[in-house]
């Protein structure tokens, strides 16, 4: 962990820490980033660690969800318009690329943007110019521009959804956070953070976790990454009895996980699916949106496997 940033990233695994020593050397630059990696890896608290540990640590951290908002109010949101750009534009607004000033913008889930806004974005990482919508002002950007996706963005090129030039101009610096089910030796570091963090929320300040717990947690593949970790972690708190956290005040998953021999563990993928489903779905206490957005699958599909492993 780095002392310059004001925010965390907690790690002892030497694949997260080559993560960290890349970032920290990219932080002091003006150089565009895309940080690729699985749904709940880490990649925002990446983006915001690179801003806290740079020059720009003063200025706005601006983000933009690509992917929840509608086409045109990202382009809306990106660049700002004029009054009467479009119907209900009563006053000019300024975008994020103007309010960010000498700061940083975070675009996440890149892959999402609609064609025209990735057109006008290329030419924005070009020139660093742009105009407001229905404007004809010519504004600069001075903000730093990083890019989050857990896509692949050469299969979104390759399938004609995802503009090959903007691809590569994206593409000068590349930051792949890993799973964590590739860092195991964050496992242990990353739980003892949480319970720290949550533990006073819940009514058990102080809380630690047994050695058999932290075994179940050590064992666990992880499919939703650090945030399942996180939302196992605030489950156990809020169901534990007392202030140590045992393995059975974890979900099913991480207990038949910590149970099966140490040679193999081995499952067919059918039944780890079926306990990693299971697990997410406990762990969100059954908020399907949550559960979904926890294992990179859509709504739908989670309720498919839901029917499927009869986990109702």
């Amino acid at each position: 962990m780095n002392s310059k940033a004001r925010l965390e990233w907690v790690t002892e695994d030497p694949a997260s820490q080559h993560v960290l020593e890349i970032a920290a050397k990219v932080a002091d630059t003006s150089t565009t980033v895309l940080i690729t990696g699985e749904s709940g890896t880490g990649k925002d608290q990446l983006a915001r660690w690179i801003h806290e540990a740079g020059p720009r640590r003063d200025a706005p951290y601006l983000k933009i969800d690509c992917a929840s908002l509608p086409s045109e109010l990202v382009e809306s949101e990106l660049f700002g318009h004029e009054r009467g750009a479009f119907t209900g534009a009563e006053a000019r607004k300024p975008g994020r690329m103007e309010l960010a000033e000498d700061g940083t913008i975070v675009l996440d889930e890149v892959v999402a943007l609609a064609p025209a806004v990735q057109s006008k974005l290329l030419r924005v990482l070009e020139e660093r110019k742009f105009e407001r919508l229905g404007g004809t002002e010519t504004l600069e950007m001075n903000a730093r521009l990083i890019a989050l996706t857990n896509a692949d963005l050469e299969r979104a090129v390759r399938g004609g959804y995802f503009r090959e030039d903007l691809y590569f101009r994206l593409n000068v610096l590349v930051i792949k956070v890993p799973p964590l089910r590739e860092r195991t030796q964050d496992i242990r570091p990353l739980a003892e953070h949480f319970v720290k963090r949550l533990a006073p929320v819940h009514g058990h300040a102080g809380a630690t976790i047994d050695g058999g717990a932290m075994q179940a947690l050590e064992l666990y593949d992880w499919p939703g990454n650090v945030r399942e970790l996180k939302n196992v972690i605030e489950r156990a708190l809020v169901f534990a009895t007392g202030a140590t956290l045992k393995r059975e005040d974890f979900p099913s998953a991480l207990q038949v996980a910590s149970d099966a021999p140490s040679h193999g563990r081995l499952q067919s993928l059918g039944e780890m699916e079926k306990e990693a489903v299971r697990a997410t779905l406990e762990a969100t206490h059954y908020k399907i949106a949550r559960a979904a957005e926890i294992l990179g699958i859509s709504r739908k599909t989670l309720l498919e496997k839901r029917k499927k492993y009869g986990l109702v």
